[in-house]
Order: structure tokens, then sequence, then C-alpha cells
């Protein structure tokens, strides 16, 4: 276990859990999804991942090609088992269809309003909230969403970039 990896952790989740507080509060997130229980990323604490993810950010120091070769390709067995366990991550909602096609799904609103927490949390802690933006325009061409999904990223995006823009 990493002291760095464990400090990592509580900070993600806690810039997670800020970010859908501060949706909450500016009414960014319905009413509906108000309640919503947010177990964000618990996953990265069992064992299938937890190592994986350590060694991935935290344990190359020092190590030969080899072993950082097997690093990568373990972490590539974590992240897959992360985005199988954690509905937020829009590459969860693929379907890898016979003819080879990834076809993409529909997410339900509550893990969009995730996803952008997750994403967002990386601008708290950087102490720039608007950071999220020119990430979203960076990686936005590599994301495979549906119509409806991009359709709801794209107006949360606005409706956060508004808020913060009368402040």
């Amino acid at each position: 276990m990493s002291r760095q990896y464990d400090e990592y952790l509580k900070e993600h989740i806690g810039n997670v859990k800020q970010a859908v507080l501060w949706m909450q509060q500016h009414d960014i997130i319905p009413n509906s999804e108000n309640a919503m229980s947010l177990q964000h990323d618990n996953s990265k604490y069992e064992p299938e991942e937890y190592e994986a993810y350590d060694d991935y950010f935290y344990g190359k120091d020092g190590k030969d090609e080899d072993d950082i070769q097997v690093i990568k390709d373990t972490f590539d067995y974590a992240w897959l088992h992360h985005i199988h366990h954690n509905p937020h991550h829009w590459q969860h909602w693929l379907l890898f269809e016979d003819e080879g096609n990834a076809k993409a799904l529909e997410m339900p609103e509550k893990y969009v309003y995730e996803m952008i927490a997750d994403w967002w949390s990386f601008s708290w802690a950087k102490d720039d909230l608007k950071t999220i933006f020119l990430w979203y325009e960076e990686h936005k061409p590599k994301m495979k969403l549906h119509p409806k999904t991009l359709t709801l990223v794209e107006k949360i995006l606005k409706q956060i970039n508004d808020v913060l823009d009368a402040k």
C-alpha cells in the first residue's frame, strides 16, 4: 500500500463529492437526483484494482522496462474491472457488437452527473474550476457517447460555465 495513492484517492473522492454538492447547490442536478448516493470509485480499494493502480501511478521508479510493461498490462485489467464496475464511465456504456463495432448506449442521467463530477474533480484539485472545459474539448474527440448523452453532457457543462461566469 502506498500512502501517496491513499492520499490521492481520498482527495479525488472528496473533490468528486464537492463537485456534486456544488451542482446540487446551483440547481444543475435536478431535484430527482438530489438524493443520489455517491459511492464514487469504491472499487479502487478492491484487490482487482488497488495494487495495479498504485503501481501504475506511483510504483514505476527504479523498475526496468520488463517490470514496467508488467505494471502497464496489469493496470489494463484493473482499468477494465473499474469501468465494468463503475457506470459513471462512458466506456461502461459501450456495447461491442459481434461485427466488431462499438455502439454507445444512452447513459442514465445520474451517471452522467457523476461522470462530469469525476472529470471536474481534477479542476477542484487544481483550484481552477474552469480547467474542465479545456479538458473536455481535448478529450471529446476520443469519446464515444450516445447522441442523447452527448447533448446532456454539453448542457450540464454549459450550465456549470454559466454559473461560474456569473460569479
